[in-house]
């Protein structure tokens, strides 16, 4: 399928975007090649593949329930532009 400055500017229209008669050429170009790109994805062998219609039909990796405190607190505050002991230092910003 091709497209010409005709079918651009009607799509442009039934779209709502306001295109000028001398970019309409570009478009076309650029509209053509995604239905080019298109057309190869239609040429992908998909027999056997189930279509995933969501996430909901996937099954979550479980990883262990185990609380801890991090144990890194000095890792995580070497980032922290002002600190006061083991805690970020802010500027107060409640009078």
């Amino acid at each position: 399928m091709s497209l010409d400055p005709a079918a651009v500017r009607r799509i442009a229209k039934l779209a709502r975007i306001r295109v000028a008669d001398d970019a309409l050429p570009q478009l076309a170009g650029e509209l053509n090649a995604i239905l080019g790109w298109i057309e190869q994805l239609n040429e992908v062998d998909i027999d056997g593949v189930t279509p995933l219609t969501g996430a909901a039909q996937m099954t979550l990796a479980w990883r262990a329930d185990v609380v801890n405190d991090g144990g890194d607190a000095e890792r995580v505050l070497s980032n922290a532009p002002d600190r006061d002991g083991q805690f970020y230092a802010v500027p107060k910003v409640v009078e």
